[in-house]
């Protein structure tokens, strides 16, 4: 789901699995073992810091032809500090995406309450594509630049986002080999050469959002390898990816609903209306008047779209949308919308999208009749105005993607020890049955869900029913007792809604901000 992409973690999941395996796991690959990974320091300030240390994995471009074309995986590494007898191995982190970098997430462990990460060497790594792995895919860097046209479209418009998302697949077509490698089993393939090259027999797994669905096939495809795995946000394999968009956008127009009422509840500090439908028609009211007049010139109704789509993704960033909201209403200051914009969708750096697409526009073949799309789209717009037809452009360059488009792994993960699944009961960008589904075929998993929750891949942000429950399965692989059906095995209530005196924290919630700002990097 990525749309936070260039921000937004798009909201991107998909279509009905085909209960066949791609080609990249109908037969054994090759034979492919790489080389140590020879450690130094890290360019990033904050590796450095947390006294980090960084590498280069170099893996085939094609496993199914090991001898052939090598390319790099950037990979970080924090080591554990507990006495040699009580440590558990490598943690391998994912911040989901597609196109997240997890760089900097081996700072993680140091969140884990009761001293329980200590246990772990952690690895960060960028995917094949992304951020400091090379090659870096780039198309277009500019795509997300100030002032797009409307999403909603006229047939008038329809025509101008259908040349502008086309346009953009046909420069991802000069990217080389890489695009016809990019696909999710190629990036588990991946994370097993990370595991060899560290001399692990198996790895541990933290996975947050699409880094979830990376769990869950390399759980299919090399369970024997895999010990404790945590997964927060979990991507329902029955919708990838195309029904997954769609159910997102539903699920996204709930949420920002919500929002709104929190607002409105505030609205001694925003005033901008004193209930949910008051502030909601002030919404669109801007939406209208900035795609006939964009603020400074640059905030038009696309952006517009775009900064508050985070509102359904996390609470946390409820007090400076608000904030953001009332200035421009109020004040008539642009400045903090265009800076929120540009935390997540900035113009000149399109890694993350470019990543995004290329890996849900081959992971499964999208429909190729522009007819359906446009007939799904305008019927989900119908009850849910708020995001569909922007997550429809954004994921309009599958339509006529270059590179050929595989079939998913069928996931069953029988054969995985072990697993800790965590959902929010109403994530927009993971909805809840995806949890429920992964419980079914992670028989040996429990599930903690949160009621009420509206927050995506919130753990570790200082909720202790939840956070403590992970403590204690990492440090001796306990879970919550496994209850009779279908539900979840546990829930905790999930934390409070903000107050507007949050804004300008690090988080409201105290997510740590290496992981808010990776998931962030990876949604629209």
């Amino acid at each position: 789901m990525k749309k936070v992409a260039t921000t937004a973690l798009a909201l991107g999941l998909l279509i009905g699995l085909s209960p066949t395996v791609g080609s990249a796991s109908a037969a054994p690959a090759p034979e492919f073992t790489p080389a140590p990974i020879q450690w130094g320091p890290c360019e990033s300030e904050s590796l450095q810091k947390a006294g980090a240390e960084c590498g280069k994995v170099s893996v085939p471009l094609d496993y199914a032809d090991p001898a052939g074309e090598q390319i790099k995986l950037a990979v970080s590494r924090i080591k554990h500090t507990v006495p040699e007898d009580q440590y558990q191995g490598v943690m391998l982190v994912n911040p989901g995406g597609p196109g997240g970098s997890g760089l900097n997430l081996s700072v993680l462990g140091s969140y884990v309450p009761k001293n329980a990460g200590a246990a772990y060497d952690w690895i960060g790594f960028d995917p094949r594509g992304v951020g400091s792995s090379e090659p870096a895919l780039s198309c277009d860097p500019n795509y997300f630049s100030y002032d797009r046209p409307h999403y909603v479209p006229t047939p008038e418009l329809e025509k101008t986002w259908l040349e502008r998302t086309e346009g953009y697949a046909k420069a991802c077509g000069n990217a080389g080999k890489l695009l016809d490698h990019i696909k999710t089993t190629d990036s588990v393939e991946d994370m097993d050469s990370i595991r060899e090259a560290l001399g692990q027999e198996q790895i541990n797994y933290y996975g947050f959002s699409y880094g979830t669905y990376l769990g869950q096939v390399y759980g299919t495809l090399h369970p024997e390898r895999m010990r404790r795995v945590v997964m927060d946000g979990v991507v329902n394999v029955e919708d990838i990816w195309y029904q997954a968009n769609l159910n997102q956008d539903v699920a996204f127009d709930r949420n920002i609903k919500i929002f709104f009422d929190w607002v409105a509840r505030n609205d001694a500090t925003y005033h901008l209306g004193t209930t949910a439908a008051d502030v909601e028609k002030q919404y669109y009211d801007q939406l209208a008047e900035l795609d006939q007049q964009p603020a400074g010139g640059v905030i038009g109704s696309s952006e517009w779209t775009d900064l508050f789509l985070q509102a359904g993704y996390s609470t946390s960033v409820w007090p400076e949308r608000a904030q953001a909201f009332s200035a421009w209403v109020n004040n008539g200051d642009w400045a903090p919308a265009k800076a929120l914009y540009d935390d997540t969708n900035a113009p000149g750096d399109d890694n993350g999208y470019a990543i995004y697409t290329g890996v849900q526009c081959t992971d499964i073949q999208w429909p190729t009749s522009w007819e359906q799309w446009r007939k799904d789209n305008w019927e989900t717009h119908a009850k849910a105005p708020f995001e569909t037809w922007g997550n429809a452009w954004y994921n309009a360059p599958c339509l006529n993607w270059p590179a050929k488009a595989g079939k998913p792994v069928e996931v069953d993960g029988s054969e995985v020890e072990s697993a800790l699944l965590i959902s929010e009961e109403l994530d927009a960008a993971t909805p809840f049955p995806g949890a429920l589904e992964a419980r079914k075929r992670f028989p040996n998993s429990s599930l903690i869900s949160l009621p009420g929750g509206t927050t995506h891949s919130g753990s570790l942000s200082g909720n202790a029913c939840e956070d403590d429950q992970i403590a204690d399965y990492l440090l001796t692989g306990k879970l919550p007792a496994r209850q009779p059906g279908d539900g979840p095995d546990t829930t905790c209530e999930p934390l409070p809604q903000p107050t507007p005196e949050a804004v300008g924290t690090q988080s409201a919630h105290g997510q740590p901000a290496v992981l808010r700002e990776a998931l962030q990097s990876n949604h629209r």
